[in-house]
């Protein structure tokens, strides 16, 4: 019973590190990634639709990205739907959609650190929020006599040096992202 509850309380961390990984790729680092663009959403025949699903989002070099739609006819769409985006982003436009990544400056990199350290807090806050959950089903279960409190103070141990790990694990992807964000 407590195992199944670490197992749990495991993998719903790991899916908390890896929301803070893919949010980590939307933040933009002055290099063209296709990720950036992954929540563009675009009309597509009365219904908004996210961009990978309407268009082909590739990385011409490293500060342009090149999308080349399925129809030729929802470029200006597109088009429209990246200008209105909040990525400051110009594409130009013809039979494909090239989008210059204009270099970022020193103030865009501290925003940029802002919005990256924000993530990471939402991580580290998820995954406390994981850990009180599953040491109020351990206390559930002690109350209801189903574990002793040795078992009980074992488990909430082990599930704190779970929660460490990946509080660590957040730390260090963060310490990556921010020396990535003021590389040059």
């Amino acid at each position: 019973m407590i195992n199944d509850l670490k197992k749990d309380c495991e993998v719903r961390m790991r899916k908390s590190v890896e929301a803070l990984d893919q949010a980590f790729m939307r933040v933009r680092t002055g290099r063209a990634h296709p990720a950036i663009l992954k929540d563009v959403m675009v009309p597509y025949y009365g219904m908004d639709t996210p961009l990978n699903q309407v268009a082909n989002v590739g990385v011409e070099d490293a500060r342009t990205l090149v999308v080349q739609p399925y129809e030729r006819s929802m470029i200006q769409a597109i088009d429209k739907a990246i200008r209105n985006s909040d990525l400051g982003l110009n594409p130009m436009t013809g039979d494909v959609i090239r989008i210059p990544l204009p270099p970022l400056t020193e103030e865009t990199r501290r925003n940029m650190q802002k919005t990256a350290r924000a993530e990471a807090e939402n991580g580290r806050v998820a995954v406390r929020n994981i850990r009180r959950d599953v040491l109020a089903d351990i206390k559930e279960l002690l109350k209801e006599k189903e574990i002793s409190e040795d078992e009980e103070r074992r488990a909430s141990e082990d599930i704190q040096k779970i929660t460490d790990k990946f509080i660590a694990e957040i730390e260090k992807a963060l310490q990556a992202k921010e020396a990535e964000l003021m590389q040059v």
